[in-house]
């Protein structure tokens, strides 16, 4: 792909309070990424900080970042809902090729925007690139409970977990993404349900640029759950299935111990009784969480749901531009 101009790429940045961070990554975004290729804009969603943003931290010479804006949201929505909010802006007020989605606090790269720009200039604008981990840093225990979801998440929807946020979206599927109801509940699961073309490229994630994560143990399992109820349909068939499958091999068991307790002379006095009892409670219970997830699919299959694109601006409180300072 030649380009006949520099591409103009917008940078969404979901926040809250890592300011010293963002102003750092945004620096280091200007010295590494050439003016000659793309012209940046970086759209800063604050999600419900409880400081203000030093404009002071966030001026100097750039030559590769043409305006830096602060997207200030009424209350804290996670990282997930703040990326929804700040795509359906980018949507309706700026104009672009791409936008490249990432953390504020230095785990996702300059050199990984790089990779991703050169990428999207690959394949000509056509897919959606994501960064795929070549190396974490986390902590033993971490990355013991990242595999557990990652099996869970691949048996439950039958796609392996091998990406986070950290990508690049061409400008075009905008309009397909905001519409998406999935996207209010975690934005790489809504890419992958939208069908849209997507692939990967090895990444290494970098490290925190200053302060501490806040994300604890219990957000990391809301984040890992949201990204599985994107497929709940998917989820809610699988685990149907899986209950029927139980309920008949209860019911198979109990035509078992009916057989041995008549026909052969090896049951225990009372013993085909409790198990026959055991058995068809399985089964009952079985057959009822499996009419439980039928009437769960159908009603995901007929309610709308929550649509980015018509509710967003709820949850918008104003925009600032950070720079060039007004």
């Amino acid at each position: 792909m030649t380009l006949a101009r520099p591409l103009r790429v917008v940078v969404l940045m979901p926040l809250r309070d890592d300011w010293a961070s963002a102003s750092e990554l945004i620096r280091r975004l200007d010295q590494t990424i050439s003016p000659t290729l793309c012209n940046m804009e970086i759209l800063l969603v604050d999600d419900g900080s409880l400081q203000r943003c030093p404009l002071q931290d966030f001026q100097g010479m750039f030559s590769t970042i043409q305006r830096v804006r602060s997207l200030r949201l009424r209350r804290n929505l996670g990282h997930q809902r703040a990326i929804a909010v700040g795509l359906v802006y980018v949507q309706q007020a700026i104009p672009c090729d791409a936008v490249v989605v990432m953390d504020a606090d230095g785990e996702d790269t300059p050199d990984g925007v790089a990779q991703l720009l050169r990428a999207f200039v690959e394949t000509e604008g056509t897919q959606v690139i994501f960064a795929e981990r070549s190396r974490r840093l986390e902590s033993i225990s971490f990355r013991f409970f990242y595999w557990i979801y990652k099996r869970l998440h691949r048996i439950l929807t039958g796609i392996d977990v091998r990406v986070g946020n950290f990508s690049i979206l061409p400008a075009n599927f905008l309009g397909t993404m905001v519409v998406l109801s999935e996207l209010w509940n975690h934005y790489a699961a809504a890419v992958f349900r939208s069908r849209l073309p997507f692939s990967m490229t090895p990444i290494p994630r970098g490290q925190r640029i200053a302060g501490k994560s806040t994300m604890n143990f219990v957000a990391l399992v809301t984040h890992g759950l949201s990204a599985i109820a994107v497929f709940g349909d998917v989820v809610g068939v699988r685990l149907l299935i899986g209950s029927l499958l139980g309920s008949m091999l209860a019911g198979l068991g109990i035509l078992i111990v009916i057989g041995i307790r008549f026909l052969t002379r090896l049951a225990i006095p009372g013993w085909a009784t409790y198990a026959s009892g055991v058995l068809a409670i399985i089964m009952i219970q079985l057959i009822t969480i499996a009419t439980c997830f039928t009437f769960f699919v159908l009603a995901n299959r007929t309610e709308l749901g929550f649509v980015p694109l018509r509710d967003y601006a709820f949850f918008v409180e104003d925009t600032v531009t950070v720079f060039p300072h007004e």
